[in-house]
């Protein structure tokens, strides 16, 4: 699976990906993790962790456990639905993400992502829905 990240790593530049700081630390066809910084590029007004932050960071988890999933890079994956229930704040640090799926089907894939502090404590469960596509749909 190396291989895998490492092609989609090449992807990833100049993205909203890299410009939240999101990494990859770990990519399976049954579980992706990751990491993002809680700073000045992915937190409110308020200075706590944004909502919407944290639901790219889940999409893009559960995105990228989809491309692990398919013919890559003859297919792809492209999220339809996130849903982000937002437990705790973060001030500041890094929050964490793993990724596991609930179905793996041929045309759909649905990840729950659970995203926790530095502490292990929960700060966002998610759901996403992704769809899976011929590179030619898109």
């Amino acid at each position: 699976m190396t291989n895998r990240l490492q092609a989609l790593e090449k992807q990833l530049g100049d993205t909203l990906i890299e410009h939240l700081g999101i990494e990859i630390t770990t990519l399976e066809k049954s579980r992706v993790s990751g990491k993002m910084p809680v700073d000045s590029r992915t937190t409110q007004p308020s200075g706590v962790l944004h909502g919407g932050a944290s639901a790219a960071f889940a999409e893009t988890l559960a995105s990228m456990g989809g491309m692990a999933n398919v013919d890559f890079p003859d297919e792809m994956t492209i999220g339809i639905e996130v849903n982000a229930n937002h437990i705790r704040a973060v001030r500041e640090g890094w929050v964490f993400g793993v990724a596991t799926p609930a179905h793996i089907g041929n045309t759909t894939q649905v990840w729950e992502i659970r995203i926790a502090n530095e502490a292990g404590e929960l700060v966002c469960l998610s759901r996403v829905t992704l769809a899976n596509l011929k590179q030619t749909t898109l």
